[in-house]
């Protein structure tokens, strides 16, 4: 498979005011397309930073991002938010939905920011919904979702752009044991059924010996990098 994402020589530090602090000493990293990839460490190792670094939304200090053959430093920030708009998806703990938005509209939103037309807009939000699992929750409030729900509404929107990657940052993190595991199968279903790249932040190692990677960091570093047996890229079981 080819090259979707590649991180060479990746260099942040963060400026206290009084000191300067490492987050990324040197990251160098290769996302094959198709692959399912975890990222984990004790917290404050960098994890975060990295995920941010590689999607573009935080800028690294030296090295350099390439992803889809484009590199991340030649682009304006406008190219860089019309990419992430574009290409990507996001995940993260606390879901980010508008609690006064349905379902529907919360998924839709970003197709309407981007100037997608509002019936198309809403075919594609309803689609991405129902190929979650939730589609009979459309008209619903985040409040009257489960958190599983929330998570697969959040993880709908992540998919309506139909991206290249998806970003996901402690996608569990705030689920119990059992609907973590069915947001992880939903994310495994995914990846193999309709071959989408994932990298994911986590601190579970249920949901990294879900993934085909384990890269693990430590200080702002890879210490190493785990293939994890089992399915490989893309392909379902």
């Amino acid at each position: 498979m080819p090259a979707i994402v590649e991180a060479v020589g990746i260099q942040k530090a963060y400026d206290t005011g009084t000191v300067q602090v490492a987050a990324l000493n040197g990251v160098d990293l290769v996302v094959q397309q198709g692959e399912m990839v975890s990222i984990m460490g004790p917290s404050g190792c960098g994890k975060t930073t990295l995920l941010n670094c590689l999607s573009g939304l935080d800028q690294y200090d030296s090295g350099d991002v390439i992803i889809e053959g484009t590199s991340l430093t030649a682009m304006s920030d406008r190219q860089r938010t019309d990419y992430r708009a574009q290409r990507m998806g996001f995940v993260f703990q606390f879901y980010n939905l508008m609690p006064v938005l349905t379902a529907v509209e919360n998924v839709e939103l970003p197709l309407l920011v981007g100037r997608v037309p509002q019936k198309e807009a809403r075919t594609r939000a309803v689609a991405a919904l129902e190929m979650v699992g939730v589609g009979h929750r459309a008209s619903n409030l985040p409040e009257e979702l489960s958190g599983g729900e929330r998570q697969r509404v959040t993880i709908a929107r992540s998919l309506v752009n139909e991206p290249a990657i998806v970003w996901a940052d402690e996608p569990t993190g705030d689920l119990d044991s059992e609907k973590a595991r069915d947001v992880v199968d939903l994310m495994r279903k995914l990846n193999q059924e309709a071959g989408l790249t994932f990298v994911i932040v986590t601190h579970d190692i249920a949901v990294g010996r879900a993934t085909d990677r384990i890269v693990r960091m430590l200080d702002g570093r890879i210490t190493e990098e785990l293939e994890v047996a089992g399915v490989r890229p893309g392909h379902a079981a």
